[in-house]
């Protein structure tokens, strides 16, 4: 790896251990091994090497919630949701620093267009494919009503989701749990 890389790689792992607002220079520095002066270089600014690192987590989530629709299993809606919500909690488990970091983002996007940018752009492929995969359709036949109504509905339902395994995972609800009550929901 080039400095660049290394640079990038000890931003994510600062923003990981100590959060966006508590990482500084010194410690991205310290973390990959480079030297101050990398930073200006290849960034800019510790800030915009913070950004991209916040992009770069939200891309390796956008990988781990990738893998967790692929276990998706069952031939009913709300069974290929179930398992892709318990994929989720799986991967939340295995690695919380990356879910933590890239929920940082979400902050950092009312400040830094590029950041927003990606989160917005990682939400228009989400609002496809999350219908995509509960209907067991290809992403290409979901239409653009589906995306905004079920796309919308699965993404507010995963983004609550992880914050409340985030915060409190003792008292967040089960994969079951969230699906028993969309069921409530239909025949209430």
């Amino acid at each position: 790896m080039g400095h660049r890389e290394d640079l990038l790689a000890g931003a994510k792992r600062c923003i990981a251990e100590k959060g966006f607002a508590h990482t500084t220079a010194r410690d991205i520095v310290a973390a990959s091994g480079t030297n101050l002066a990398s930073i200006g270089y290849h960034f800019g600014s510790k800030d915009a090497l913070l950004n991209a690192a916040v992009i770069d987590s939200f891309d390796d989530w956008d990988e781990t919630i990738e893998a967790a629709v692929d276990r998706r299993s069952g031939d009913a809606p709300l069974d290929r949701l179930e398992a892709f919500l318990t994929g989720l909690v799986e991967a939340l488990g295995q690695n919380r620093p990356m879910a933590a970091a890239s929920v940082q983002g979400f902050a950092q996007a009312e400040f830094a267009p590029d950041v927003r940018a990606q989160i917005a752009e990682a939400y228009r492929r989400a609002r496809r494919e999350l219908p995509a995969m509960i209907l067991q359709v290809d992403v290409d036949d979901v239409d653009d009503r589906t995306a905004a109504t079920l796309g919308s509905l699965a993404m507010a339902l995963v983004n609550g989701f992880v914050l409340q395994h985030l915060v409190d995972p003792e008292q967040a609800p089960s994969a079951r749990d969230m699906v028993d009550a969309l069921r409530r929901l239909r025949t209430d």
